[in-house]
């Protein structure tokens, strides 16, 4: 099986089509969620998430603006940032916030950080984003809407210090609730009480290389179990978002850079 992925990636390798077709071919990825306790006046509320955008030296600062600019052009009511900005250095994030800041979503930007974040450095990262404006849910909730809807987020869980009950004092068995959380795995912890309708997660890069017939070859750690997509996990759901940028080795197989839109129903 892995010599028949890696001819595959070969072959197409060959073309520059992993290398510099497929990384920059951003698409949008439309899904529809109901949530139970959904407020009437929320039904329809649009969510963008971006994650994973680990600018320099694989993903372009050109990358960034046309994922922001595309994004926008979703006319947005949120926009949630699922982590790992950086990648070698954690000064990138000084070219990345003010890009990230142009997003126009109705009701603002949360965001939470990653395990690169933390392994450059946590706390220039944090610096870049708070100059710009864009809020950090580091273990903390938000009521949003007049408290009609509870967007919580949870510090990384792989190097930083996640507090999941911090992330949820403001939780209302009347009111939805949906988490950030960078790794996704752990949504078999997060989502088993029913306090957590949807979890949002990134990480993965969805494998980056996919080969049909037998999905990513290589996975992350706390990546291995819902690594692309929407999952049903307990009485909860969790979507895990391909990302925007990249690791090395620096390709992309069926499994181009995503944004996600996302449309709540009542239900």
């Amino acid at each position: 099986m892995k010599f028949a992925g890696a001819a595959v990636l070969g072959g197409a390798a060959g073309t520059g089509y992993v290398t510099k077709v497929e990384p920059e071919w951003l698409t949008i990825t439309r899904q529809t969620i109901a949530l139970p306790h959904l407020p009437a006046g929320l039904d329809g509320i649009k969510i963008v998430q971006l994650s994973d955008f680990h600018l320099y030296p694989f993903t372009t600062l050109d990358l960034a603006k046309r994922t922001v600019a595309k994004t926008n052009e979703l006319a947005p009511d949120l926009v949630v940032l699922t982590g790992d900005y950086v990648l070698e250095t954690a000064a990138s994030i000084f070219d990345l916030a003010p890009e990230l800041a142009k997003l126009n979503p109705r009701h603002g930007i949360f965001a939470i950080l990653g395990n690169h974040d933390h392994w450059t450095d946590a706390e220039v990262v944090k610096q870049g984003l708070a100059a710009h404006g864009i809020e950090l849910l580091h273990n903390k909730g938000v009521l949003l809407n007049q408290s009609q809807l509870l967007l919580a987020g949870v510090d990384d869980l792989w190097s930083g210090e996640p507090d999941i009950e911090a992330a949820l004092a403001n939780w209302r068995e009347d009111v939805p609730t949906i988490l950030l959380a960078h790794e996704p795995d752990f949504a078999d912890d997060f989502l088993g009480d029913g306090r957590i309708q949807l979890q949002l997660s990134g990480h993965t890069h969805g494998g980056q290389v996919r080969v049909p017939g037998l999905g990513p070859i290589v996975l992350p750690r706390y990546g291995q179990k819902y690594h692309n997509g929407l999952y049903q996990v307990g009485q909860g759901q969790v979507y895990t978002n391909r990302g925007i940028g990249l690791i090395g080795p620096a390709v992309r197989l069926n499994c181009p850079p995503e944004i996600t839109e996302f449309v709540l129903r009542a239900g």
